[in-house]
This record gives C-alpha cells, sequence and structure tokens, in this order.
C-alpha cells in the first residue's frame, strides 16, 4: 500500500532536526524518481540533509546511491576518513542503464504525462468501487499508487492492518485469473511505469469491474 505523510509531518521533522542538531535523512528507495524528478522530498518542499535511492536510478538494475550537502559528503572517502564501498559499487551495465533511464525521465512533461496516466486509472477504480458499494481507498504520489479496502482514510500501520484484508485476497485473486497481476501483498505499493497507456487502463478496469462483483 501506499500511506502518505499528513501535511506538515516531514516539515515538522525537518524543524525538529534543525533545532536539536540532528541529520534528516529521506528513504528514497521508493520515491525516489517516482514520485517526481528529484523525489518526494521535491513534491513536499522539504529537503533532508541525505538521501538514500534504490534500483530505480538503475532502471530496475541493482545499484543504489546516497547523497547529500557538499559538507556532509567530503567526510567519505578519500577525501574523509569514512570508507565505504561495495561488489556492485559503479558496476557499468548498471550505471549505463541508470543513465538511460533518468535520460527519459528528465524530459519536459514526462511526469505530467505519466501522473496523469495513472490519475485515469485510480479514478475509474475509484468510480467502479462505488458503483458496486466497496470502500475503498486509493493514493497517488507521482508514478506510485497503492490501495486499501477501508471505509477510514490510511494514515499509518495500524488503520493499514485494520483494512479488509479477505476482501483484498479475494479482489487480488479475481484479478489474477484475469491476467492482471497486482503485488501479492496489500501492504506493497503499485507503481505506473511509461510502457502503460491507455490500452493498459481500459484492460485493467474491465477486469477490475469482474473482480469488485466477486469480492462484494
Amino acid at each position: 500500500g501506499l500511506v502518505l505523510p499528513r501535511p506538515g509531518y516531514l516539515a515538522g521533522l525537518r524543524a525538529l532536526c534543525d533545532r536539536h542538531g540532528a541529520l534528516l535523512i529521506f528513504d528514497e528507495v521508493m520515491t525516489g524518481f517516482r514520485a517526481a524528478w528529484g523525489g518526494y522530498q521535491r513534491s513536499v518542499g522539504v529537503r533532508p540533509d541525505l538521501t538514500c535511492l534504490g534500483k530505480v536510478i538503475g532502471g530496475g538494475m541493482p545499484v543504489g546511491a546516497y547523497g547529500g550537502s557538499r559538507a556532509l559528503m567530503r567526510h567519505l572517502a578519500p577525501l574523509g576518513p569514512c570508507y565505504q564501498a561495495g561488489t556492485l559499487s559503479g558496476n557499468p551495465v548498471a550505471v549505463a542503464a541508470g543513465l538511460a533511464t533518468l535520460t527519459l525521465a528528465s524530459k519536459r512533461g514526462f511526469y505530467d504525462r505519466q501522473s496523469a496516466g495513472l490519475l485515469r486509472l485510480i479514478s475509474g477504480l475509484r468510480d467502479l468501487a462505488a458503483c458496486h458499494g466497496i470502500p475503498i481507498q486509493l493514493a497517488q504520489a507521482g508514478t506510485m499508487w497503492g490501495y486499501f479496502f477501508s471505509e477510514h482514510p490510511v494514515t499509518d500501520l495500524a488503520s493499514a492492518q485494520a483494512s479488509d484484508l479477505g476482501r483484498w485476497r479475494r479482489f487480488c485473486i479475481a484479478m489474477l485469473k484475469q491476467g492482471i497481476y497486482l503485488a501479492p501483498s496489500p501492504f506493497e505499493a503499485a507503481f505506473w511505469s511509461s510502457a502503460h497507456g491507455p490500452r493498459e487502463v481500459a484492460v485493467t478496469l474491465r477486469a477490475a469491474d469482474v473482480a469488485f462483483a466477486a469480492c462484494r
């Protein structure tokens, strides 16, 4: 699932860290270059001291990165005393895939087009659920999305666990039988990619109509 932070939450963390002289680190392994060009931090206008990124920067290849201000990064070897290395650090195949992915994502209008396509899917799912009388909570952050079968907003782990897991299971199986492969966990986020378009939206919504009917 995708649980968005409450308005002001991340800004509050920034203020607390500044007040106490602590570093604010954002784990953007999931949201980096998915929520927006510049990650979720750009979407909410909160700048952390350090950012962690995952395989999205390699187009799905095994690669990761972290970064921050020049003052902090100068602590890393060979400039500083903190040594960091790994078997796949700078792997040429992963880096080449990453450069190709980021080149595509950096084109003007890329995120606007992807977000608009995903919004059509989410709006369609919400309308279909309403037609079948099924309470559902849908969330979107750029090209990420998630859903919970619940009458109440999902804002944390407790409210996510309180969602209707039995209905999710029936819905997921009904979609799978029609060739739509959703994440096999209600607590996993879903992703829209540049390979998706109007045809995929239409196929998914037709399957969802059948699946909603099967899990009422």
